[in-house]
């Protein structure tokens, strides 16, 4: 099965790739946020590792928010 080209996708399929994108962005900028911000002993290991694993996708950013801080 071929990729799609985004001229091919209809206008539903467009908006919930952007949306979805814009999503992703936010919960990413957030997570950041709140990692720069929190002091590192409020932050379960490394802060250099935890801003990595934000990277990967919405996992990273659930995993941050779920396990990364303290209380």
């Amino acid at each position: 099965m071929r990729r799609k080209h985004w001229s091919e996708l209809t206008p539903w399929q467009r908006r919930t790739a952007v949306a979805t994108g814009v999503a992703e962005v936010a919960f990413a900028a957030a997570a950041w946020t709140d990692l720069a911000l929190r002091p590192p002993q409020f932050v379960r290991g490394r802060k250099l590792w935890w801003a990595l694993a934000i990277l990967v996708n919405f996992a990273g950013p659930i995993a941050y928010f779920r396990w990364g801080r303290r209380a």
